[in-house]
């Protein structure tokens, strides 16, 4: 298993954040396939916390789902950008604090069926104020709301984002 023989690779579409592609692939023991791929920058997720007891979400209107979804702070990585440096980057973008402190918890892959999108987990504490610097196109609201209550969020369904999700419930039952 995990013998796999690239046949042909082609770019079908290239925008500014995504890549299309079409992969023609062999894998062991199966017939010739074809895969297409979604190719986008790996990211970052961080689960903000004021203090041991509480997170900070942000809310953010998302396109693709017409509607407004409750998340950890995240962002895309840079060409060659450090994973950390992208974290401390983004919570302070998106939520106003800088991190005193910022541990790599982890990661995973987001949809690995067809996209290359690795998410890389860290967890910020010693956060100081600092201002609000959203990318232009960006209108973020930011909450922080106790362990309890982001479990109650998940549970309930006020937080759908499967990053969120993910990130916080690595983060917030790490022993």
């Amino acid at each position: 298993m995990g013998n796999v023989k690239i046949i042909n690779q082609e770019v079908v579409f290239k925008g500014k954040l995504v890549t299309l592609r079409v992969d023609r692939i062999q894998e062991d023991g199966c017939p010739e396939s074809v895969r297409e791929i979604v190719a986008v920058p790996n990211a970052v997720c961080v689960v903000a916390r004021p203090t041991p007891d509480q997170v900070i979400l942000i809310q953010q209107y998302r396109h693709a789902t017409g509607r407004v979804l409750m998340e950890v702070p995240a962002g895309g990585l840079k060409p060659d950008e450090d994973p950390r440096l992208a974290a401390i980057r983004e919570l302070e973008e998106e939520t106003g604090y800088k991190a005193g402190e910022m541990a790599e918890r982890g990661g995973f892959w987001m949809t690995p069926g067809f996209t290359t999108e690795f998410m890389h987990v860290y967890e910020a504490a010693g956060l100081v104020k600092t201002l609000i610097n959203p990318d232009e196109d960006e209108v973020i609201e930011v909450d922080i709301v106790s362990n309890h209550d982001a479990f109650r969020m998940i549970d309930d369904g006020r937080i759908q984002d499967s990053k969120s999700i993910a990130s916080l419930l690595k983060v917030l039952t790490r022993r």
